[in-house]
């Protein structure tokens, strides 16, 4: 979607009421509901049982649990806000939802508007990014993520690909392999995140240029590199051993950085310049995400991490004779990553909305535009949550191609992040009102028909909410 196209629908729903309370907006919803005049296919005059079925996938991977820890620190705990809506919030991918080649998808600015209290109701809702993006610290992306939506985005609320791999730097206290990014911004994040001893490619392609026989580094390139075998830790390369490999963001130059990851998958140990017997014995590799394509502003998508994490396992194979890699992945679609995230989630709220109840939302509705990651990641995470809802959203502004049947089915397929929008807070209306007014309803065709959006399309059953 380019940055010129325009609105099909009005962008954004004005405050309708002054509410001093969410209950305030719970009694327009009810009022909506009213206005509405359900016919029999959106109300139900039994009770049923939750008609939506387990999503889990056992064919993801995942890094080890015990990475993932509490994502940040706490801070003070403001008073409630009694306009935040407490039982439901969102989480968002980046590219090709709310930003696509560096620009805002224009839908995505009124969005955050809608998000932040500018909707009918008057409410505030919660909501966190979640990328598999990285290469940056975290507040540098959240700085430009604060200037294309026009807001004040908090690494509070911000995850990239990288973030849980923090939680690794205890477990590897040695030298580590950190690849991919722009310059040195890859070592520096993997250095603030406390990994002690970080070296990249172009470390050893200094050390020996042989490494990588087409890559001839730049004099900006060597001034940046580290000198290891002028340093005195290390008098000749095959002295470095590596704990174990980092790819932080996508490769800038495929090639060498193959090569060197081959190198030390096949090395005695991690043990530079030196080859194991076995092919057995090489370091663990660990990739920030697993997308094998992204958005980017080219019309067509782009390849991705997940390319080169499949390109190494492939000709690691090819090297050994038929030996098997295994590698490491985090980022969406694992669901150690949203987990992760879910521990953001209610620290965000906490910090920022005083909502500091154990429980958490009853539902997060996870927008997103790439089936393979976004919506399998969501329906994996949902089905291993029993109290709360992952609601998987798709948009088609992104990877996803509209017309194709998606390879991981969403609970919804929406044309853009502001229908996603509105489409959640309708159905969280609706389903509060229902409580409120005794009714039984099938909430996503309720949430449909308030939006007046035939393009919305639903994917399985909908729930069917009674009290």
């Amino acid at each position: 979607m380019s940055g010129t196209t325009q609105l099909q629908r009005p962008a954004l729903c004005r405050r309708a009421l002054s509410s001093s309370s969410f209950a305030e907006a719970f009694d327009a919803a009810r009022q909506k509901l009213n206005e509405l005049e359900l016919d029999d296919e959106t109300s139900a005059s039994v009770v049923t049982s939750d008609p939506l079925d387990a999503m889990s996938d056992p064919g993801l991977d995942s890094a080890p649990a015990s990475s993932l820890a509490s994502p940040f620190t706490t801070p003070a705990t403001p008073a409630l806000d009694p306009d935040v809506a407490d039982d439901f919030a969102f989480a968002f991918d980046i590219d090709g939802v709310l930003v696509r080649g560096g620009e805002a998808i224009p839908e995505a600015i009124e969005a955050m508007k809608v998000l932040n209290g500018e909707n009918e109701y008057g409410i505030r809702i919660p909501y966190i990014f979640l990328t598999n993006g990285g290469g940056k610290f975290e507040t540098e992306r959240c700085r430009d993520l604060s200037k294309q939506l026009e807001i004040e985005v908090s690494p509070g609320q911000f995850i990239c690909g990288h973030t849980p791999m923090r939680e690794l730097c205890n477990k590897y206290k040695g030298t580590v392999l950190v690849i991919g990014g722009e310059g040195e911004q890859c070592r520096q994040v993997a250095e603030s995140y406390g990994f002690r001893d970080v070296i990249t490619p172009g470390d050893i392609i200094k050390a020996n240029s042989a490494t990588a026989p087409f890559r001839n580094l730049s004099e900006k390139d060597k001034a940046a590199c580290r000198d290891l075998l002028n340093e005195g830790k290390y008098e000749k390369l095959s002295d470095v051993v590596v704990d174990a490999v980092f790819v932080f963001a996508d490769s800038r130059d495929w090639a060498s950085d193959l090569q060197i990851i081959i190198d030390v998958a096949m090395s005695k140990g991690g043990r530079l310049e030196t080859r194991s017997e076995n092919s057995d014995q090489g370091p663990p590799i660990y990739f920030s995400h697993n997308d094998v394509v992204w958005s980017a502003a080219h019309e067509h998508v782009r390849l991705g991490m997940g390319a080169l994490r499949r390109i190494v396992e492939v000709v690691f194979e090819q090297c050994t004779g038929g030996k098997q890699l295994t590698t490491h992945a985090f980022g969406k679609p694992q669901v150690g990553t949203f987990e992760f995230a879910t521990r953001l989630l209610q620290q965000w709220r906490a910090a920022q909305h005083g909502l500091t109840d154990s429980k958490g939302p009853s539902t997060v509705y996870f927008v997103g535009d790439t089936p393979e990651s976004d919506i399998r990641g969501t329906n994996a995470m949902d089905a291993t949550t029993p109290d709360t809802n992952w609601y998987s959203i798709l948009v088609k502004t992104g990877v996803y191609q509209d017309g194709t049947e998606p390879a991981y089915k969403p609970r919804a397929t929406v044309p853009n992040v502001l229908d996603a929008v509105n489409y959640g807070i309708e159905r969280e209306m609706a389903r509060r009102a229902a409580k409120g007014a005794g009714k039984m309803l099938m909430l996503d065709e309720v949430a449909k028909k308030a939006l007046a959006a035939p393009e919305i399309k639903v994917y399985g059953d909908d729930y069917i909410v009674a009290e």
